[in-house]
């Protein structure tokens, strides 16, 4: 991360009807502004500064999704906020649901998607109450017919006690109370990777698994 005093921050987060209030650190008192001012430069290239308008004319008449937990939905309203504050004045339809919630810039015909799913794979409603189910993704029935598939899971599988969002688990036909969260993991990766495999062309959508983030509570 490199300090970038002149192209950075992209957008006033005060003025960005997108973000989530909670993600205004301005707002609510952060005294310093310098956190808005850095830049990723790789080793290996000259990453070019993000210009909106050129975003949105490679990607006019596209759909592009996250789906994931709280990093994807950062990730989706930071790029909405980015896009916005390039073309200000442009006509934008936002809708806030959970778990699809979207943005589409019409003069562009670009829609931007958040699908909120911190596992991927599905919480059901058994008999026994809150499952999370390895094997299944009915969710993914919502990112279909995308040009680009961003995804993201990690911190919640490590979830214990009151922050855990299921009773049981579920692999195949057997029930648990609980298993090696690495293994549910990997399972749930499976799921989702044979997901991917069954129902995305890959000559149509990209799709990217953008790795995990800590929990973020402080």
């Amino acid at each position: 991360w490199v300090l970038d005093l002149s192209s950075y921050p992209f957008y006033n987060s005060s003025q960005c009807p997108f973000i989530d209030s909670e993600f205004d650190c301005l707002k609510y008192g952060r005294p310093d502004k310098q956190f808005l001012q850095y830049s990723w430069e790789p080793d290996s290239c000259n990453l070019p500064r993000f210009d909106g308008v050129n975003f949105l004319g490679k990607w006019k008449g596209k759909k592009i999704m996250f789906v994931g937990d709280s990093l994807s939905l950062n990730m989706w309203e930071s790029l909405a906020c980015m896009v916005q504050a390039s073309v200000p004045n442009s006509k934008t339809t936002y809708v806030r649901k959970d778990p699809l919630s979207f943005v589409i810039f019409e003069d562009y015909g670009v829609t931007l998607y958040m699908y909120r799913t911190p596992y991927l794979v599905d919480i059901v409603r058994e008999t026994v109450g809150a499952v999370l189910n390895l094997g299944s993704i009915n969710g993914g029935n919502a990112w279909k017919g995308m040009d680009l598939l961003i995804y993201n899971t990690w911190h919640w599988w490590t979830h214990k006690g009151q922050s855990q969002a299921w009773d049981y688990i579920r692999d195949g036909s057997e029930l648990y109370e609980d298993m090696d969260r690495l293994v549910a993991f990997n399972k749930g990766l499976t799921t989702w990777a044979n997901w991917v495999d069954n129902n995305v062309d890959p000559n149509i959508t990209k799709v990217f698994f953008q790795g995990i983030s800590p929990t973020h509570y402080e």
